[in-house]
């Protein structure tokens, strides 16, 4: 469950008009947080990003779909989607907690970050700058 603080950032976000990602990216940092601090670790700076848009996913923020899978059938897996039991939210929590804090570090971010770059299209990469030099004349 996210923190009340988390999800005060989030919405102040989504007033503001920022995009979904944005907003999301709190819920991401409060992962790394929780990391950091050591309620639970992560295997790879890619996991604790997973759990963290898993969290705005849940909270309500409209991100697509995780993976390849198409909106139409993610839409209808949410409606049958069913709790989890305790049973099975204990074994995560404890497997997370066994799982190790170096997920969270500065280091592995940037490495994650760099390597999700280098994955990009140089028109994407483009098209991204374009786009934020847009949002900046915006403000002013």
């Amino acid at each position: 469950m996210p923190e009340k603080r988390t999800l005060e950032r989030a919405r102040r976000k989504a007033r503001a008009g920022k995009s979904p990602s944005s907003v999301a990216g709190e819920f991401v940092r409060e992962e790394m947080e929780d990391i950091r601090k050591g309620k639970h670790g992560a295997r790879s700076a890619r996991q604790a990003i997973a759990i963290g848009l898993s969290k705005a996913r849940r909270a309500g923020v409209p991100l697509p779909p995780k993976g390849k899978r198409t909106r139409k059938r993610a839409s209808s897996r949410r409606i049958h989607g069913r709790d989890v039991s305790g049973t099975r939210s204990r074994a995560t929590t404890r497997a997370l907690k066994r799982e190790p804090r170096r997920a969270a570090s500065h280091r592995a971010l940037s490495r994650q970050t760099h390597r999700a770059a280098r994955r990009r299209s140089a028109a994407d990469r483009s098209r991204a700058a374009r786009k934020a030099a847009r949002t900046r004349q915006a403000r002013r």
